[in-house]
């Protein structure tokens, strides 16, 4: 039975490509969803609007929570909206791992940028997936290409996780740091300062603006320690206030050039090719699993096995060959 607020796949992909907001968000929607009939037609959707993607700067933001991401977002996202930028920002909420509910509370954190008709604000819950980032933010990226956006902002949890999958899926990682918090190299995850483009220090006004100008170089001489980064991008470090507005214009000359040079010396394209190949392995892996454990002789057999295993009765492994036998019919 046909949902009544389904769209035809051709409604749809016209209303995307036409840059219609409500058609996107529905679109969004579809592509989140778990029923099987949704996800059948939102493959076919993102097959029709694939042509029309790849041509937005895809951007992901992380930091501590406190550092003031939201307002950094809306500070910069105003500068460029200004600028006759179409910008769409993904914000992905942390999510209950008991209720799976979510804050989505992005919208109210970034009030200007909401109302600016140049910017499309997006909530998602981030789930149980790793990285902060939603299973499905790939995709809603894809669907804001293809809708027109020039830039995609992401925005992680910023919770600990690993930041792997973002920084997977863009072409300029951007962290967000504060000064004047201690020692401000200590807790820094090594993985994360090395995947980062560049350190951007937000606060940086009142009395934190001489600590800010202190971290920057410490920040700038941590970051020639790590190795070179394979498109050539020397990893810059710059200070901000998001709340003054100030040097909010000299980060986004930072990754115009960035975006320019990797262009030009062919390591965007490559590098999305192999971001292509990373998502396909990924998402093999995710259907399979699904797949398995839909399995009704799975489910029957897993509830078994489990208790043998709690008993002490199989080895773990030896249960878990039976079972992979039991879907395969080995």
């Amino acid at each position: 039975m046909k949902r009544k607020n389904r769209l035809s796949k051709a409604a749809y992909v016209e209303g995307i490509l036409a840059g219609d907001r409500l058609v996107l968000s529905r679109a969004i929607t579809l592509v989140e969803s778990t029923n099987q009939a949704d996800l059948a037609l939102a493959d076919e959707v993102l097959s029709d609007v694939l042509p029309h993607t790849g041509k937005a700067m895809r951007v992901g933001i992380t930091g501590v929570p406190g550092v003031g991401k939201s307002t950094f977002i809306e500070a910069f996202g105003s500068h460029l909206t200004s600028n006759g930028q179409q910008l769409a920002v993904l914000t992905i909420d942390p999510s209950s791992q008991k209720t799976k509910g979510s804050i989505l509370g992005d919208k109210t954190r970034m009030e200007e940028l909401a109302r600016d008709p140049n910017a499309f604000i997006r909530p998602s819950a981030s789930g149980s997936t790793l990285g902060g980032v939603s299973n499905k933010t790939r995709e809603v990226m894809l669907l804001c290409e293809a809708a027109g956006f020039d830039v995609i902002l992401i925005e992680t949890v910023g919770v600990g996780q690993s930041e792997t999958l973002v920084h997977g899926m863009v072409d300029f990682f951007l962290l967000l740091m504060l000064a004047g918090a201690g020692d401000e190299l200590q807790g820094i995850k090594k993985g994360i300062m090395e995947m980062a483009h560049a350190v951007v220090i937000n606060k940086a006004d009142g009395d934190n603006l001489k600590p800010a100008k202190r971290a920057k170089v410490e920040y700038q001489n941590a970051l020639h320690l790590f190795p070179a980064d394979p498109s050539g991008w020397v990893p810059q470090v710059k200070i901000c206030s998001a709340r003054d507005k100030t040097g909010i214009a000299e980060v986004w000359e930072m990754m115009q050039k960035h975006s320019e040079q990797v262009t030009t010396n062919g390591f965007l394209q490559s590098n999305r090719q192999a971001q292509q190949l990373s998502w396909f392995k990924e998402n093999v892996q995710e259907l399979l699993g699904s797949k398995f454990y839909r399995s009704e002789q799975v489910k029957a057999e897993l509830e078994i096995l489990t208790q043998k295993v709690k008993a002490g009765e199989v080895p773990a492994l030896k249960a878990a060959h039976q079972l992979v036998d039991v879907f395969f019919g080995g």
